[in-house]
């Protein structure tokens, strides 16, 4: 079942995400089977190894496609990751389906064979 929405909120100083509604916690460990970027932990709000991790985890447990993540997890950590905040008042962030669906995913440039 894909999440309707993801929460990330700070429990003891460190970012915990939670699928929602099924109040499940989103591990890194997946997403450290195929790219090692912060086997620390995740992070949001800059573009480092933590939000990237985060990212491609997202990614991963959102669409199941390995391929998918892999492809366009850098671009998300660009677009959304880095500009999630878990700071201040609220001191949580809130991800929701039709917003992960409307960040545009650029298929990588195909090599193009030259023209002679």
């Amino acid at each position: 079942m894909t999440p309707e929405a993801y929460i990330g909120e700070r429990r003891q100083g460190r970012l915990v995400v939670v699928r929602v509604p099924e109040g499940t916690r989103l591990t890194p460990d997946r997403s450290l089977e195929l790219t090692n970027h912060s086997p620390s932990g995740f992070e949001v709000g800059y573009c480092g190894s933590g939000p990237a991790q985060l990212a491609l985890a997202l990614l991963l447990d959102y669409t199941g496609d390995e391929a998918f993540a892999l492809d366009h997890y850098q671009e998300f950590k660009t677009e959304v990751v880095s500009q999630l905040d878990c700071t201040g008042s609220d001191e949580y962030w809130r991800l929701t389906a039709s917003e992960i669906d409307a960040v545009p995913h650029e298929t990588p440039d195909e090599p193009v064979a030259p023209t002679i």
